[in-house]
C-alpha cells in the first residue's frame, strides 16, 4: 500500500524518524473501536491494540489513537500489531463528551478538508451549521458546506444565499447525492494524499455521498422519517477508506447532539463580520449592551446583523468561555474558589 496516497507527507515521515530505528512501522488508523484498531500500513491492513506503555504515558483518552491518526506500531504477527506511539496531529476534530465534566471526545485526526453536510429536506438549520463551522475553525481543517438533497428543496437559491451569509470563506456546494447532481463540485476538493471527512446530522445523506464518491455501495444507507427528516445512524462507527482518485475519506456517524469543544478564537473566526463591527465600537471593552457608540447595536438596529445570528454568537461565546475555563485546570480551580466565596458571602448575608 502506498503511504503517500494515505497522506504520509514529509511532516509524517519526519515525525516517524525517531521510531524507525526501533523496528517500528508507520500506519494510519482506519477504524477505532474502544481499544481495538485497524491500521493501514505499507504491508496492508493489520489489526492492532495499544501497548501498555502508551496507555501509561497518555494522560487522558483524547490522546489515544483515533481514526485518521498516524501511529508507530510494532508488528507481532503478519496481520497483528501493537501501537507504541501516536504521531503529532496537524488537525483534530473533537466535541465535548456527554456528562458534566469537560472531557474531550475526539472524532477524527489529520483531516485536511471537512464536508459539513446539511440536508435540504426539512432538517436545514443555520444555527447548527454555525456550530459545525466553529468546530472546523478549532480543528484546523478547511470547511466546505455541502447542501445535500438539493432536488427536494423548493427554493434552492434562497437556501444557498442564506448559507453563504453564514459560511464566511467556506465554499458552499449544492448537490443531490441520490441523483449525483453537483457531485463534480465535491470532487474538486479530493486529491491524492488529501484527507476529507464528512460531518453532519443523521439523515442528511453522508453515507450516500460516500458511496457516490467511492463509486460503490460501501456504506449502508437508510430512509429518513418523513415528519422530521431525521434518519437512523446508518453509519455506526468512524472509518477511513481509500478513494479511487487518490486520497482518503472519513465518514462519521450522525450527531444530533454536538457539544462545543472550541475556544473563543474559533467562535470569533466563525462570526468574523461581528468581530469586524465590534472593532468600530467607541470603547474597546464594549459589551454591546447599551454603551454609547456601539457599532454592533447599530448594525442590529438597521438589520446589518440578523438578531438570531447575534444570539447564536453570544450563545457559542458562552459555551467557549465555559470550555476555556474548565479545560484549564488552574482556571477551573480559580472559578471554584470564586464560587465558594460567593456562596459563603451569601450565607453570611442570609444569617445577618
Amino acid at each position: 500500500m502506498n503511504l503517500e496516497s494515505l497522506g504520509a507527507d514529509n511532516s509524517v515521515r519526519a515525525a516517524f524518524e525517531t521510531y524507525s530505528s526501533r523496528g517500528l512501522v508507520p500506519g494510519r488508523v482506519a477504524i477505532s473501536h474502544r481499544d481495538q484498531y485497524r491500521l493501514l500500513t505499507a504491508e496492508g491492513d493489520v489489526a492492532a491494540e495499544a501497548s501498555g506503555g502508551l496507555w501509561y504515558r497518555t494522560p487522558d483518552a483524547a490522546g489515544m489513537p483515533v481514526v485518521g491518526d498516524w501511529v508507530a506500531a510494532r508488528m507481532v504477527a503478519a496481520v497483528q500489531a501493537i501501537v507504541e506511539a501516536v504521531l503529532p496531529r496537524r488537525s483534530l476534530f473533537s466535541r465535548r463528551a456527554a456528562g458534566r465534566r469537560e472531557d474531550q471526545q475526539p472524532i477524527a485526526a489529520n483531516v485536511d478538508v471537512v464536508f459539513l453536510v446539511c440536508g435540504l429536506d426539512g432538517d436545514f438549520n443555520l444555527r447548527r451549521l454555525e456550530r459545525y463551522l466553529t468546530l472546523a475553525a478549532e480543528s484546523g481543517a478547511a470547511p466546505v458546506v455541502v447542501l445535500n438533497k438539493a432536488d427536494l428543496c423548493g427554493d434552492l437559491g434562497a437556501r444557498v444565499k442564506e448559507t453563504v451569509a453564514v459560511a464566511g470563506n467556506a465554499p458552499v456546494v449544492a448537490a443531490s447525492a441520490e441523483s449525483e447532481h453537483g457531485l463534480d463540485g465535491l470532487m474538486e476538493f479530493v486529491a491524492p494524499g488529501r484527507t476529507v471527512a464528512l460531518l453532519g446530522s443523521s439523515g442528511v445523506g453522508k453515507s450516500t455521498i460516500v458511496n457516490r464518491l467511492l463509486g460503490e455501495e460501501h456504506l449502508r444507507t437508510g430512509e429518513v422519517r418523513s415528519d422530521d427528516s431525521r434518519g437512523r445512524h446508518t453509519t455506526t462507527h468512524r472509518e477511513l477508506v481509500l478513494l479511487p482518485r487518490g486520497g482518503v475519506l472519513i465518514d462519521t456517524p450522525g450527531m444530533r447532539e454536538l457539544q462545543l469543544w472550541a475556544g473563543a478564537d474559533a467562535v470569533d473566526a466563525t462570526f468574523a463580520e461581528i468581530q469586524a463591527l465590534a472593532a468600530n465600537c467607541r470603547y474597546g471593552d464594549c459589551s454591546h449592551e447599551g454603551e454609547p457608540g456601539c457599532a454592533v447595536e447599530r448594525a442590529l438596529a438597521d438589520g446589518s446583523i440578523a438578531r438570531d445570528r447575534w444570539e447564536s454568537y453570544r450563545k457559542l461565546l458562552r459555551e467557549a468561555a465555559r470550555h476555556d475555563r474548565l479545560a484549564d485546570p488552574l482556571s477551573a480551580q480559580e472559578y471554584k474558589r470564586k464560587l465558594k466565596q460567593m456562596h459563603k458571602a451569601y450565607r453570611n448575608y442570609s444569617k445577618g
